[in-house]
């Protein structure tokens, strides 16, 4: 079963710290949530999980693997994907194009056969397509295949970009606000697609505000809070933990208490 550890974790951005000294593992086949207000390095950390920042301290491990270090692609092959907080979608492309550029990482079409285009790339190509395809039935865009992602909804923009992310295979998926913007129709539709990653083998890591999603569908949560991590448990241990409402939730303790 596939693992992800991060020891004494750290980054600093000018004396800033945004992660301080983060150590926890997430195992596979399950959901794990990373809460905590604005600034307490949920992004960052994700970003680090992910290779687009280079630590400043501590270890990352994936699968007893040190990937401490190792670009971006790298983390990308080693079978960690991710969404972002801000649509990175390609929006002179249609939907389907959109998850075909996601099966990159599992092409294995070499120059001279793209060149000639020969048997091999073309056959290539139409698995790409009719797998891409079933990505969009998936998260159920099958209606938007030929739409320019320029013409589609918000709603279902966040739908393609999580169909993009599955169609490089990742074990591991790290999920950045996927629900951010959302009316609760459409957040409701987010979380029951993440209980179908999970059950399908593919372990999330969530980063969201929307805490009812989180309390709906995490196995476990880690709360962080200006960097450090706070607390670790289940939705129901990080709900009555004091410590939460108090710095995460503040005002807003009704949220969580009744999520």
């Amino acid at each position: 079963m596939s693992t992800l550890r991060v020891d004494n974790l750290s980054k600093e951005f000018g004396g800033v710290h945004a992660v301080q000294s983060l150590s926890f593992e997430l195992a596979a086949g399950s959901v794990h949530s990373i809460i905590g207000p604005n600034g307490a390095g949920k992004t960052t950390l994700l970003n680090l999980l992910t290779g687009v920042y280079q630590p400043s301290a501590g270890r990352i491990f994936f699968d007893g693997r040190d990937l401490t270090g190792a670009p971006a692609h790298g983390f990308a092959a080693a079978g960690i994907g991710r969404t972002f907080q801000n649509l990175q979608i390609f929006a002179n492309m249609t939907a389907l194009e959109n998850v075909m550029t996601g099966r990159h990482l599992r092409e294995r079409c070499s120059l001279w056969s793209t060149m000639l285009r020969t048997p091999s790339l073309a056959r290539a190509e139409r698995e790409s397509r009719e797998q891409s395809m079933q990505l969009l039935r998936f998260v159920g865009l099958a209606d938007y295949a030929d739409a320019g992602a320029d013409s589609m909804p918000y709603g279902a923009l966040k739908r393609l970009e999580i169909a993009r992310a599955i169609a490089g295979g990742p074990r591991f998926l790290l999920l950045d606000e996927p629900a951010a913007g959302l009316n609760p129709t459409e957040s409701m539709e987010i979380g029951e697609l993440i209980r179908q990653l999970a059950r399908g083998g593919t372990t999330v890591v969530l980063v969201e505000h929307n805490m009812k999603l989180v309390m709906g569908v995490s196995d476990r949560i880690v709360v962080l809070d200006y960097g450090r991590k706070l607390c670790e448990g289940t939705a129901e241990e990080v709900r009555s933990d004091p410590r939460v409402v108090e710095a995460y939730l503040g005002a807003a303790t009704d949220e969580v208490a009744h999520a």
